[in-house]
């Protein structure tokens, strides 16, 4: 992992670089004291996974680096700041970052956060892969329909067990969650995904129909796929209210570790401490829920531990 660290203050670039290579986090490969960099630095940029940036910076802050940088960096970025104000935060995630560090440096916290960073890019270049490698096992060895045992539920318990540490088990859209599990697995089995998962609009659909029974222009259809939605992501939202909670109390919380960036990007994640911290009780409708995500996450978590048995 390829680090870059962009700070006025010498004593939190050497401390954020003796964090990372003496925790064996990765390699900084660069460092600048303002957003205001050369030609050589801005293509050392280009090569890096995780950029440490400060909010406020004489010259060029924090928020204008990441307008200039846009075209050519596509890695996470990490602001830091002593600053704590809603304004700014705001701006920031609105400008694409996707975590915060708050100064004074903290070494656990500043470990958890690059630690959850690392493994969303994991994460997502997992999901690329796999669905490289379904379609490139499918062309040499193509499956034949038909020849697994469509009753077979056995990824129902370690659904279970992952929307159960989601504080899942129990909401409303529990079942709904279930339901389209039960739909990838039979869909798997009989179809093979040969561009990746359904569409999302073709699962609801054919959950609802299973369902109704209906025709996919009935009145009844569309409220039931309307209900299931909402129902859904209602159940997210929990989900990210509870582990927003987890992390709040305690970074290193092994649930919050292992699920946060997973299932949200973290930025979410934080953007809800950040609320919970100041008792902010906004709707759900006013945090961006990625149902999409979540849903194909919690189908590569169940494959996952499925495999590890």
């Amino acid at each position: 992992m390829l680090f870059y660290i962009v700070d006025d203050d010498d004593a939190t670039r050497a401390m954020l670089g003796d964090i990372i290579e003496d925790e064996d986090l990765g390699k900084v490969v660069g460092e600048a004291v303002d957003g205001s960099m050369s030609d050589e630095q801005l293509f050392d940029l280009k090569q890096v996974d995780i950029l440490l940036l400060d909010l406020l910076m004489p010259t060029k802050d924090g928020l204008e680096t990441i307008h200039d940088i846009s075209s050519i960096f596509k890695g996470k970025v990490i602001m830091i700041s002593q600053i704590e104000s809603k304004e700014l935060v705001a701006q920031a995630y609105s400008n694409g970052v996707v975590y915060y560090i708050t100064k004074p440096i903290n070494k656990i916290e500043v470990l958890s956060v690059i630690k959850n960073v690392a493994e969303s890019i994991y994460l997502e270049e997992s999901v690329h892969n796999i669905h490289q490698l379904t379609r490139e096992a499918i062309i040499d060895n193509p499956i034949p329909k038909g020849n697994y045992n469509t009753s077979d539920n056995n990824h129902i318990p370690y659904a279970q067990s992952i929307l159960s540490d989601l504080s899942i088990v129990g909401e409303n859209g529990y079942q709904d969650l279930l339901d389209i599990l039960d739909y990838l697995f039979k869909h798997e089995r009989e179809e093979v995904f040969q561009d990746g998962l359904p569409y999302m609009k073709d699962i609801f659909l054919n959950i609802a129909r299973k369902k109704q029974g209906e025709t996919f222009e009935s009145e009844e259809l569309h409220r039931e796929i309307k209900a299931s939605k909402q129902r859904i992501r209602r159940a997210i939202y929990h989900s990210l209210t509870h582990l927003a909670s987890l992390g709040l109390h305690d970074f290193m919380n092994p649930t919050f570790e292992n699920y946060s960036s997973k299932f949200f990007d973290f930025s979410i994640v934080q953007k809800r401490m950040y609320e919970l911290k100041k008792k902010d009780t906004l709707a759900y409708s006013q945090i961006r829920i990625n149902t999409k995500k979540f849903i194909q996450v919690l189908y590569f978590e169940t494959r996952r531990l499925m495999s590890e048995v």
